[in-house]
């Protein structure tokens, strides 16, 4: 059994293009995000404000012990299975029952003393709900073997299925218990029960990817002696990106914090668009310097930053012009509260542009970057009651701004250092300046709809879009903050668009494509 799966398992054309795969399991996590992202929408129609802010409590809670209680087991298993594809079985199941031990413990800490963990979250209604979030944090963390092991196996489009069946699945089992009885109880019950199936399913697949299962204990040692190190490092990471939250549950009621959270509303769109362009940095930094020395690393940091910069400064302006229409709309008046906060937070979305963390783990500064973390972690802890007594819940964002602040100027001073040149060349300045410039500009417009249209929110969202995209095109091509390539690229957009919506209308009196007749002349 485990020849012919291996066999199968054997590199195709497909598996040998690094970006078709990889835009396969980007497509399912997209088309996740919108399944998923929804979820909060309508629980937050279904629910009151007390009880659905104990719900993000809950999701809080799990979340982060779920990627602390990983202990780095479930990702070491991109390494191990493809270097040691013979033994692959055995590092699954290995990993699955050590994180078996992990939920288990997790839940027996959950369970000592449950109302201690709700007086912290400033909600004694949360006390309930621990005995289901210890049973919800067991199998979902013995369940992310699932498909890791398919990808490992290069089984990318099953683990595409998967990722998408699995979420639609989830949703389906949170959302129309909550719809038809009210409760979050047993909303989170029968969240509970999909969990446990797909635990059922982990060994159905094991089973049939491997045969036979058997722990190993001598292996069980290499992936502890990989994992360890890794998980130090998420653990400081995890800490300081969600202290803010439990800050403001500790200081706060429930309902406040559901206001607080909603505010925070994380953006998956920024990681899809940075994390690829962050990876294709690293590798190409990394064959720069292995070839031709420092020197010519730093063009290739400048064009990273630059079209970031292009993405995401226009990005953060549309957000904060369009907050309050897209706060409402996807929540409703009741959260009207989080339009400051939100407004706050979307400036993290700024410091994405700066992918310093990757430039470090080029020249393997993960002590360093460690470091970072921690001093982080610490101004946040050590200052979060000061910025909140002065500031009420906005404090805890712009206390978490400034760490971020921080962490990013740390790393730019190594990252001159390393890449031996000046503070003025460390970045494209004049470029960032220009880009930064037209984001502002364009906001001018949309206030101004905003201001004065009296429409629906989703008929608003649309104007107030077009209107600041036209705006900020027309200034970076005025302030000539565009480059050649960017150029060419927003033309061959331009005619490829025209193109569809030409054939379109003329395919059927049988007109040669005109998206063939432009391919032609751009080719």
């Amino acid at each position: 059994m485990r020849e012919v799966h291996a066999q199968a398992a054997e590199a195709t054309p497909y598996d040998s293009s690094t970006f078709r795969p990889a835009f396969t399991l980007m497509s399912a996590r997209v088309a996740a995000f919108a399944i998923t992202f929804s979820t909060p929408i309508l629980l937050v129609r279904v629910f009151a404000q007390q009880e659905f802010g104990t719900y993000k409590q809950f999701a809080l809670i799990t979340y982060t012990l779920f990627l602390l209680a990983q202990c780095g087991l479930a990702e070491s298993l991109f390494y191990f299975i493809p270097r040691n594809p013979d033994n692959a079985g055995r590092y699954a199941l290995n990993a699955v029952v050590m994180l078996l031990v992990s939920g288990l413990a997790c839940m027996a800490g959950l369970l000592v003393n449950p109302h201690a963990i709700a007086r912290w979250m400033s909600n004694p209604a949360l006390a309930q709900y621990l005995p289901v979030m210890g049973a919800y944090l067991l199998f979902m963390l013995m369940g992310t073997v699932l498909e890791i092991t398919m990808i490992s196996r290069k089984r990318y489009k099953v683990a595409a299925t998967t990722y998408v069946a699995s979420d639609v699945l989830r949703a389906v089992f949170l959302v129309v218990p909550a719809l038809l009885t009210r409760s979050l109880m047993w909303a989170l019950t029968a969240s509970v029960i999909f969990l446990f199936l797909r635990v059922c399913a982990l060994f159905g697949y094991l089973r049939w990817e491997f045969g036979g299962l058997q722990l190993d204990k001598d292996l069980l040692k290499e992936q502890w002696a990989y994992a360890l190190p890794f998980s130090l490092a998420i653990v400081v990471h995890v800490i300081q990106q969600n202290y803010h939250q439990y800050a403001v549950a500790f200081h706060f009621d429930a309902a406040t914090f559901a206001i607080y959270s909603v505010g925070c509303l994380q953006i998956p769109l920024v990681d899809f668009m940075a994390t690829p362009v962050s990876n294709v940095m690293m590798v190409r930094m990394a064959e720069e310097l292995r070839e031709r020395g420092v020197r010519r690393l730093l063009p290739i940091w400048h064009d990273t930053t630059h079209k970031l910069a292009l993405l995401f400064f226009p990005f953060v302006g549309l957000l904060i012009v369009n907050a309050y229409q897209l706060i409402t709309l996807l929540f409703t008046k009741a959260y009207a509260a989080s339009v400051p906060i939100f407004m706050v937070w979307c400036l993290s979305i700024l410091m994405a542009v700066f992918q310093t963390d990757g430039v470090l783990r080029v020249f393997a500064q993960m002590r360093y970057l460690f470091t970072i973390n921690l001093v982080r972690l610490l101004l946040v802890v050590l200052t979060m009651g000061w910025f909140l007594s002065r500031f009420q819940l906005t404090g805890a964002v712009l206390i978490t701004l400034v760490g971020i602040l921080l962490a990013k100027v740390m790393a730019l001073g190594r990252i001159q250092k390393m890449l031996e040149t000046s503070f003025i060349d460390l970045l494209p300045w004049k470029n960032l300046g220009g880009i930064l410039l037209a984001a502002m500009i364009a906001a001018i417009p949309p206030v101004w709809l905003n201001a004065k249209l009296d429409l629906p929110a989703l008929v608003l969202l649309p104007l107030s879009g077009m209107a600041y995209m036209a705006v900020y095109t027309a200034l970076v091509l005025l302030f000539g903050s565009l480059g050649k390539d960017e150029i060419a690229a927003i033309k061959r957009t331009a005619s490829l668009t025209v193109a569809a919506v030409y054939d379109r209308r003329y395919s059927k009196v049988g007109v040669r494509s005109v998206g063939h007749r432009i391919n032609d002349n751009v080719g």
